[in-house]
């Protein structure tokens, strides 16, 4: 007989499992469309168009309706909580809708950063009050996972030991609680591009922070093959004058995740951070050709460098929705490849070149 407890059954582990293991399916990754209406007025400002719900439901049903072809690359789309309950023009749910297409629905269930008293600027996550109750209730209303985001600042003397142990902690607890209610858990500990710092700063960090974090979900008995980890890729900082190359992120990123991240996690979805669609997926593509052991798939959850070059094609305009969806595809078509290390750079637009870097991006 067991000296420990059951936290989840068998039946429990097992669905969870599936459900991860699904999101990082070989070429596949993560849509980021939980922007909260306040993200979505700063993105809509760039081509003209006010930020009503009407507008945001136009623009996300642009995106869900996009060819069943997207879902070769897209296994699932993180929503905001309005966007889960809203539906196509023609009534049909937006959960309804991506699932017949196979991917699988899920939801942001942070409520934001709040100040870390005692510290030099840093934040931990709100979310935790009521969340088992809304955790239960998404799952009733058809989604599969979860996301929750927390960001740790590079600084003189940041990250500090109580802003890494707060946040491990604060996800740890959301992961669990998620797993409890039938919700695979996207663990987010984000170490923010912003910054001067060097690679070697960066991975350094990167190290601590996950450290930190898997001996949090360790000590909250969070079952692991039933996660995912959406981290930071390990560049330089926006600012620093000695940028690195996507080889040598590669490196600095596979070392920081060998030394830090357990073999029974199934997949890493990586954050974009700011960085253009190219610079996102010139990365990402390194690092799946970069040598050495990967024992976890190593994929993709980007918002906007799946989404700049299609906003800005789409311009709220009707019209323009057969053009703005051949974009996504081909950012999701990119992405998917570079998932596999098959990516091959093709001619661009200045806009998928284009800095997505936001110096406070509290979403």
């Amino acid at each position: 007989m067991s000296r420990y407890p059951i936290y989840l059954t068998s039946e429990q582990e097992e669905e969870l499992r599936k459900v991860a293991n699904a999101i990082v399916a070989p070429g596949k990754g993560i849509l980021a469309a939980d922007e909260p209406p306040g993200t979505m007025a700063q993105r809509f400002a760039c081509i003209g168009v006010e930020s009503t719900e009407e507008n945001r439901r136009r623009y996300r049903e642009m995106l869900f309706t996009t060819d069943a072809a997207i879902s070769e690359n897209i296994s699932g789309v993180i929503f905001h909580h309005e966007t889960l309950y809203q539906k196509t023009k023609d009534g049909v749910p937006f959960v309804k809708l991506l699932a017949d297409k196979n991917i699988i629905p899920g939801i942001k269930v942070d409520k934001g950063f709040a100040d870390l008293a005692g510290t030099d600027g840093e934040t931990t996550t709100q979310g935790l009050d009521g969340l088992a109750e809304r955790c239960a209730q998404y799952k009733k209303d058809g989604a599969q996972f979860a996301k929750w985001r927390c960001a740790l600042k590079i600084g003189p003397h940041t990250p500090s030991h109580l802003a890494m142990m707060e946040n491990a902690n604060v996800l740890a607890r959301y992961a669990s609680i998620c797993q409890q209610n039938g919700l695979v858990p996207i663990v987010e500990p984000e170490v923010l591009y912003n910054g001067d710092h060097d690679l070697q700063t960066a991975q350094k960090v990167t190290e601590q922070v996950l450290a930190y974090q898997y001996k949090a979900l360790s000590d909250h008995h969070v079952f692991l093959e039933g996660t995912l980890l959406k981290p930071n890729m390990v560049t330089s900082g926006q600012s620093c004058s000695d940028k690195s190359t996507p080889e040598q992120n590669a490196r600095a990123t596979v070392q920081a995740f060998s030394r830090t991240i357990p073999a029974a996690m199934p997949g890493v979805v990586f954050l974009s951070g700011g960085q253009s669609e190219e610079e996102s997926t010139l990365n990402l593509n390194a690092i799946n050709q970069c040598p050495g052991k990967k024992s976890w798939a190593l994929s993709f959850s980007f918002g906007r460098a799946l989404q700049a070059t299609v906003i800005r094609a789409w311009k709220g305009d009707d019209a323009n929705i057969e053009q703005a969806q051949k974009m996504f595809l081909a950012r999701a078509k990119a992405n998917g490849l570079a998932s596999l290390g098959k990516y091959k750079p093709v001619t661009l637009s200045s806009t998928e070149k284009e800095s997505l870097f936001v110096a406070k991006n509290e979403y």
